[in-house]
């Protein structure tokens, strides 16, 4: 529950409340995902969630 309204907070950094997702365009949305997936997190270790997944993927291929 934590994690989900502390990205709920950060995603409203870029669009707040009240925001009309019918008018948000695709490029938009892309570039918000890529701006949090790129952003290092402090309970993670200063890692970003790509950082993190693309280290379990590396990982798995290498097993």
């Amino acid at each position: 529950r934590g994690i989900n309204e502390n990205t709920n907070g950060l995603i409203r950094q870029y669009f707040p409340k009240g925001t009309d997702f019918n008018q948000v365009t695709d490029e938009q949305i892309e570039h918000v995902m890529d701006c949090l997936n790129n952003r290092p997190r402090k309970t993670r270790g200063g890692k970003s969630p790509n950082e993190l997944f693309m280290g379990q993927q590396v990982d798995l291929l290498a097993a």
